[in-house]
Formats: C-alpha cells, sequence, structure tokens
C-alpha cells in the first residue's frame, strides 16, 4: 500500500501539500509565532522494567486461576499429574519467552508475531496473521476478557441471584470503552493503571495461597494421598491438559509488541520476561496447591469458579470480594492486551499493509490513537451480534501455529542471517523444542477438533487474496485512490494525529 501525496488542510485554513510519511505544518508542537522548540511527535520510551513485568503478568493472569482450572485436573486424571502439567506448561511457555525475548532484542521493532514473520518469511504470511488478528482472532479475544469483567464486576451487586444478560453487555460495553479512552489519552497512565491491577491480581492470588498453605502445614493433606495414582491417569487425556496449561500462561509475548517503547531493550526485555514467567509459574502452582489443600478433585471438578467455592470453605463473608479481584484481573488483562495489540497495527500501517491513518501519532498525546480505537467497533459488533466462542474455538489452533512459525523464523535467521546483532542469545534446543510443542498443539486441534479447525482454516486463508486485492497490486482505480486519501485525511484532522517523527 504505497504513500501518497494528498492535500492536509493547514490550521490557518489553506491546503497544502503533505506525504503521510514526511513532516507537514500539523506536525509540530512548537509555536511559529514565538520560536519555541518544538515537541517531537513520537512514541516515547515509557516501559521500564516495572512496567514491563506489569504488562507481562497483567496480561497473563487473566480469570482463568480464578474461575476454571478444572481443564487440566479432568484431562491429566490426578491432583499429582495436574500440577506436573502446571509446572511442565510453565517451561515450555518459558522456553517461548525466551525465544522471543532473543528476537526482540535482534530485531528491534514492535509488532510481535507479526513483526517476526514479517522479517523472516516476507510481506504474505506476516500479512495473512495480521488479517486474521485484525478480523476475528483480538476482537473475540477482547470480547470475552471483556464478558468475564462484565460477569463479576455485577456479581458482588445480584448476589444471590444470577446477573442478566443485558446487564453484562452494558457492563462489558463501559470496560471496553474505559480500557480503548485509557489507552488513547496516556501511555504513563496506562502503564501506572497496568502496574496497579498487576499488584491487584498478585494480592488476590496471595489472599488464596497463604490460608491455603496454612491449612497444608496444619496437616490438611488428605486431598494429596495417592495424588499420582497410575490407574486414574488418562494418557489420551495429556495432551488436551497440556493444551489448557499453555492457553492459561498465553500473554507473555506481549511486550514484544511494544519494543520501540521499551527503555535498554538489550537489558530489560530478557529481564522482563525472566522474572515474569518464574513469578506466574510460582503462582500458578502455589494457587493450585492451595485449592487442593482445601478442595478434593471432585469438589473442585464440581466448581463453576474455583476460588469463590474456595472462599466460601474457607473465608465466608469475605467471599464476596473474590469476583471483584476477579474482574479486577480481567480489566488489567484487557488493558495489556490492547495496550500491545495497538502497536501491532501502528507497525503493520508503517509497514504500508494498513491504512496510513493507522501509523499516526496524536500531536499532544503522544499515543498511537487511530490504531487503539480501530477494534472498538469490531469488538461491539462481536459482542452483541457474534457468537464469540464459536470463534475463538476456530481460531485458538492459529495463534499456536504462528507463534511456532514465528519462532521457526528466529531458527531460520540464525542460518540466513547469522552476522544479525544478538545482544541475547538462546540456546537452539529452546526454539526447535517450543516450535515442536506448538505444531504439536495445532495437529491435536486437527484431530480433536476438525471441523471448528477447519473453519478457522478457511478464514484464514481469505487472508491470501485480500493480501493480492489490497496490497499487492498497486494499480488500483482512481475512484478507490482517491476515496482512501480522503478518509485518510478526514481521520487525521478529525482524530488530530499525524505521521511521527524520524
Amino acid at each position: 500500500m504505497p504513500r501518497r501525496t494528498v492535500s492536509v488542510p493547514h490550521p490557518n485554513g489553506d491546503t497544502t501539500p503533505s506525504n503521510f510519511g514526511e513532516k507537514d505544518p500539523l506536525n509540530s508542537n512548537g509555536d511559529p509565532h514565538t520560536g519555541a522548540p518544538e515537541e517531537k511527535v513520537e512514541l516515547r520510551k515509557k516501559v521500564t522494567l516495572l512496567r514491563g513485568i506489569s504488562i507481562i503478568i497483567g496480561t497473563i493472569i487473566g480469570a482463568g486461576i480464578f474461575i476454571s482450572p478444572k481443564g487440566i485436573l479432568k484431562n491429566s486424571g490426578s491432583v499429582g499429574m495436574s500440577l506436573v502439567v502446571w509446572i511442565a506448561c510453565g517451561i515450555l511457555s518459558l522456553f517461548g519467552a525466551l525465544s522471543y525475548a532473543e528476537l526482540g532484542t535482534c530485531i528491534k521493532k514492535s509488532g510481535g508475531h507479526y513483526t517476526y514473520i514479517l522479517e523472516a518469511f516476507g510481506p504474505q504470511v506476516a500479512f495473512v496473521r495480521l488479517w486474521v488478528d485484525m478480523i476475528a482472532i483480538r476482537p473475540a479475544g477482547l470480547a470475552v476478557i471483556a464478558l468475564a469483567f462484565g460477569r463479576y464486576i455485577l456479581e458482588p451487586i445480584f448476589m444471590p441471584c444470577g446477573v442478566p444478560e443485558i446487564a453484562i453487555k452494558l457492563a462489558t460495553t463501559i470496560g471496553i470503552t474505559m480500557v480503548m479512552y485509557l489507552n488513547s489519552m496516556s501511555v504513563s497512565w496506562t502503564a501506572r493503571i497496568q502496574i496497579f491491577l498487576t499488584f491487584s491480581k498478585l494480592l488476590a492470588i496471595v489472599i488464596i495461597i497463604v490460608p491455603g498453605l496454612y491449612q497444608l502445614f496444619k496437616g490438611e493433606t488428605k486431598n494429596f494421598e495417592n495424588a499420582f495414582e497410575v490407574n486414574t491417569v488418562d494418557l489420551t487425556g495429556l495432551p488436551l491438559a497440556f493444551y489448557s496449561g499453555m492457553y492459561a500462561y498465553a500473554g507473555w509475548f506481549y511486550l514484544n509488541f511494544v519494543t520501540e517503547e521499551v527503555e535498554n531493550p538489550e537489558r530489560t526485555m530478557p529481564l522482563a520476561i525472566c522474572i515474569s514467567m518464574v513469578i506466574v509459574m510460582i503462582c500458578y502452582t502455589m494457587t493450585n496447591v492451595a485449592y487442593y489443600t482445601v478442595m478434593s478433585a471432585e469438589e473442585l471438578l464440581a466448581s463453576d469458579a474455583v476460588a469463590v467455592t474456595f472462599a466460601e470453605k474457607l473465608m465466608g463473608n469475605f467471599s464476596v470480594a473474590v469476583p471483584v479481584f476477579v474482574a479486577l484481573s480481567c480489566f488489567g488483562s484487557m488493558n495489556g492486551c490492547l495496550f500491545a495489540i495497538s502497536r501491532m497495527f501502528y507497525v503493520a500501517s508503517r509497514e504500508g499493509q494498513l491504512p496510513e491513518v493507522l501509523s499516526m501519532i496524536h500531536i499532544r498525546r503522544h499515543t498511537p490513537l487511530p490504531a487503539v480505537i480501530v477494534l472498538y467497533p469490531i469488538t461491539l459488533l462481536i459482542l452483541f451480534l457474534g457468537d464469540i466462542y464459536s470463534l475463538l474455538n476456530f481460531m485458538s489452533f492459529l495463534r499456536w501455529l504462528f507463534i511456532g512459525v514465528a519462532v521457526v523464523g528466529l531458527i531460520y535467521l540464525r542460518y540466513t542471517r547469522p552476522d544479525m546483532p544478538r545482544p541475547f542469545k538462546v540456546p537452539i534446543f529452546i526454539p526447535a523444542v517450543f516450535s515442536f510443542t506448538c505444531f504439536f498443539m495445532v495437529f491435536l486441534s486437527l484431530y480433536s477438533d476438525p471441523i471448528n479447525t477447519g473453519i478457522g482454516f478457511a478464514i484464514s486463508l481469505t487472508g491470501i487474496p485480500a493480501y493480492f486485492i489490497f496490497i499487492h497490486f498497486e494499480r488500483k482505480p482512481k475512484w478507490f485512490q482517491k476515496l482512501s486519501d480522503s478518509v485518510n485525511r478526514s481521520l487525521q484532522i478529525i482524530l488530530e494525529v499525524v505521521p511521527t517523527e524520524h
């Protein structure tokens, strides 16, 4: 999608030519009359080590650990084996995170999976990933997290009755709007609130772990007797247990979406990723130990919301606070996810694969405003009209397919570009093991749910004709070029955004 020169209205009312990649009269915060120094319009490096850790932890830990860790127990067959799966999935996720740490320090561009696939395998494969993300995965994923937020923020109000669906949808819409507004207004405040929400969810986990371990040290070990009983372990279910576990740890890659905004990325990214993964592994494992101390395997499998059941058994009236903590956790996941994903759209626009306006920055807020709000209408449409959970089933295998492809890209770049600077380098077996795990989960999806997986694959294939229509063919009809320029120009004026200054 080549950049084109169009006319942009000047603040004084004149129309002057402006190139959507060059500096123009709107691109200044300086005062032309006083000669005050101009403030450069760009994304600032505001992601410190603490903020990086909060982005990763705050996005990984969503509602899952509080609501339904029973998928792993059900498919592993025993308490002991489920704990082994939690630890093993944490180690495998750490392998993926370390691979992304290398990619993030040698390819210092934001955009995450999209950027790494673009660098290794070219624009066609990268666009297919971008297309699937844009039309389905990201809006559906955001809607699901927001629905959990809406349900649990209202639960204390409606207890002991159920929450009406329309109330959930309205609370969900408010939650999505708040997150969009926050990310549009300030990078600093987005990061500060993410730190607060991360500490809130870690506090909620501590509130579960401490009483649980206290009961364990008092001698409540009956639920751990015969924990590794062989005849209850279902080997055919273990791959599904790993699938659930890897999904629970998903989110370790989000810091790579904002690489260009990380202070000293060569040091900060590997440190933030390693510290975050160790904290999450410890939290997940100890939380499950606490659950099993208070609840039997049968009680855990029968519970719809494990943390609420746990709190009711151990804390009495304090259990009312658990839904609030779950809602805060979901809000933190939404905030971190949107903060990261908007940067992928920003980078894709900069590469010419999305409309120019998505790579522009607000002249005062220094946020990628268009890239932040682009998902808003699609997410609300899916929320009120779509079958969100079916869409996620279609797309879940595609996430692991493209993450696997990105990590294979690391191995490929080792051989094709051996001279590329690599400030952080992992042993080759780490990306090899992790990419094999990703492709195994893709194969498992094809085996266990061929219909939904096939539909998801078909949706992804629509990215191929879309690439040739919108990107590959440069000679587009004049009416299309005029319409595109007009829309970009109008949005640039309405949103008060300009191209980044280099």
